[in-house]
């Protein structure tokens, strides 16, 4: 597996748990998301917009609601949302802790 696969599969399986995250806090359209994705990960993590908005529509079903005028939809947590964020939370704890535990050293 090539480093470029290994990353964008890494990026494919946060992804849910970036937006749901930044929506926790407030409101956002999907350029904001996209470019707070960027600007707090110091660059390491990107998202075009376009791609984005796929995972939008299908968070919307599933515990984000948006609103807003056609042309800037604004996105927030539904109470499901929040219940989602907070599972995917714990369980990405859990992932990286495991891959610490595997990695850190420890074990060697």
């Amino acid at each position: 597996m090539s480093e470029k696969s290994i990353d964008r599969d890494l990026k494919k399986g946060s992804a849910e748990l970036l937006i749901l995250s930044l929506l926790a806090s407030q409101a956002r359209h999907g350029y904001d998301i996209s470019r707070l994705i960027e600007t707090r990960s110091g660059g390491t993590v990107k998202f075009r917009v376009a791609s984005l908005y796929p995972l939008l529509y299908k968070l919307e079903s599933r515990g984000v609601e948006k609103s807003g005028q056609r042309r800037r939809r604004y996105y927030r947590l539904t109470a499901a949302g929040r219940k989602m964020l907070a599972e995917r939370q714990s369980g990405w704890a859990a992932f990286v802790e495991a891959i610490r535990r595997i990695t850190g050293g420890e074990y060697a």
